[in-house]
């Protein structure tokens, strides 16, 4: 026997999907309050001093914590050619918005303290809001275009064509669901503050967690009415095999009202994934309330776990649909790379996934603690 069929082609691509999700939840969970700090930075404080706190209280992890962006970009290249391909160059100016605003960050944090200059340094403030503001809301923005369909064709060889603009994205459901992304990681990194500062710094934060967390319960519960009401879903109406070749084209899809919410009518269980993402957020207030520091931010990333998920489980087994050519929608039994990369690449991740989460581990351990003006003002390596 040949070794990569020890497993079954179709089981490698769920497993595929599976950790797909968990490298994007990763990314949310992990650096999401980075960027939620960067969000809060002009407005969680109020001194340079306390400017300078919140900036490190991400400035020793920010830059591990995009491991997890690169990890879900090459997992999707690799794994997932076809998607890699459409959204990667359907959704570029996206990207290159937010290339260019994760780019502010690492310059921001450099730069900032090199000039005692007050302009100088509330400028780069500002760029710092961006490069967390920007991304948090492109990301919200694909993902709702993604659960609309993006406007993509396939030809008879299986090239790719995309029919659509930068702008086209802006529409109000993809907007609704960017402001979700926003709100959802503003309470996160504001959760992360109230752990790590003390003072005014994690007042503040408390008072905006408390809000992007009201925020959070609103805004899903807007966007799970408004994909009921007015966005369409996508179905397989023909026999599709799941240990077949990937051709997107061998099957038949047709669309209609609710199509997105028929999983949650077959396999009950999986509305675990709204409920925990209402719920996760409800315990935020409850944590914040209570004093529970650790708590809030366990909740926050319960809530993430829950929001995103719910995407993906609402799609099964679409990946990305095609709005202008259902057929070609790509789907995880139809989009994947081969049974022999799938294998390779599982064997690869389990090996080196483990000893990334044990290393960060270990440097959130070393780095546990508060960040107080002693650390600022000590010298040392504070920004």
């Amino acid at each position: 026997m040949i070794l990569h069929e020890l497993i079954d082609y179709d089981t490698l691509r769920v497993i595929w999907w599976l950790l797909l999700g968990v490298l994007l939840i990763g990314f949310a969970v992990m650096d999401g309050f980075d960027l939620g700090v960067g969000m809060l930075l002009p407005f969680a404080g109020k001194t340079d001093l306390e400017r300078r706190i919140v900036i490190n209280t991400v400035g020793p992890v920010w830059e591990g914590n995009q491991v997890w962006l690169i990890l879900g970009g090459g997992a999707i290249f690799a794994a997932w050619p076809p998607l890699y391909a459409v959204s990667f160059s359907g959704f570029y100016l996206a990207m290159f918005a937010i290339l260019a605003a994760l780019i502010l960050r690492p310059v921001g944090f450099k730069y900032r303290s090199k000039r005692e200059s007050a302009r100088w340094r509330n400028n780069w403030d500002w760029a710092l809001f961006v490069g967390g503001f920007v991304p948090a809301l492109i990301f919200g923005v694909a993902v709702g275009n993604v659960l609309q369909g993006v406007p993509f064709r396939l030809g008879s060889d299986l090239r790719i064509y995309y029919d659509g603009t930068f702008f086209g994205l802006l529409n109000p459901f993809a907007l609704l669901c960017g402001l979700l992304s926003v709100a959802m990681l503003a309470m996160h990194g504001a959760n992360w503050l109230v752990l790590k500062s003390s003072g005014p710094v994690a007042a503040r934060a408390r008072s905006f967690a408390r809000i992007a967390a009201m925020a959070t319960i609103g805004l899903y519960a807007l966007g799970g009415m408004a994909l009921w009401l007015f966005v369409d879903g996508y179905r397989i109406t023909s026999v599709i095999d799941p240990s077949g070749p990937s051709n997107p084209l061998a099957k038949t899809v047709g669309i209609s009202a609710g199509a997105w919410f028929a999983n949650y009518a077959a396999h009950p269980w999986m509305l675990v994934a709204p409920v925990l993402g209402f719920l996760g957020a409800v315990l935020v207030l409850w944590g914040l309330r209570s004093g529970r520091e650790i708590g809030t931010l366990l909740f926050s990333k319960l809530s993430i776990l829950g929001i995103i998920s719910s995407v993906g489980l609402s799609m099964f087994p679409f990946i990305l649909p095609s709005t202008v050519q259902p057929g070609a929608s790509l789907t995880v039994w139809d989009a994947s790379s081969s049974h022999l990369t799938l294998f390779i690449m599982l064997i690869v991740t389990v090996i080196f996934l483990p000893l990334i989460v044990a290393y960060t581990a270990w440097a959130y351990k070393l780095l546990w603690g508060k960040v107080d003006e002693d650390d600022i003002t000590g010298g040392g390596h504070a920004y």
